[in-house]
């Protein structure tokens, strides 16, 4: 009966582990600013602007899919074990947010040598306190 404890807890946290990440936890894959340096600001502008639209719907499909995996995981602990086969993990649409992230990152650099002043916001970021 121990043996059969420590079967499923292993089987649980191999299927916690292969949930699909939130778009917030993932990491900003390398991108070379040096691919920016030679725009204009405007230009600059366009690829952020783009860029940026890009990263939002990636961000929506990634959430889509973690909330998709933490609901079948919910069900599968809780209800019906062959619903955790329904977790799917991260794949191309996580690669794809850390690729996007990484060309924001690269395009602020090259807007910083530029001084373009484009910034993008981080919407995972707490507010500061106000003070007062």
């Amino acid at each position: 009966m121990k043996s059969a404890r420590i079967i499923v807890t292993v089987a649980v946290a191999a299927t916690l582990s292969a949930c699909a990440s939130k778009p917030q936890d993932i990491e900003a894959a390398y991108v070379s600013p040096a691919l920016y340096e030679s725009l204009s600001c405007d230009r600059l502008r366009e690829e952020a602007t783009a860029v940026s639209a890009r990263a939002i719907a990636a961000s929506g499909a990634q959430q889509k899919k973690a909330d998709n995996d933490a609901v079948a995981v919910g069900v599968g602990v809780v209800i019906f074990w062959p619903a955790l086969f329904f977790a799917k993990g991260d794949g191309a649409t996580a690669a794809e947010v850390a690729r996007l992230k990484g060309e924001m990152k690269a395009i602020e650099m090259a807007s910083l040598k530029n001084n373009c002043g484009i910034r993008f916001e981080d919407p995972t970021a707490k507010p500061a306190a106000k003070k007062g």
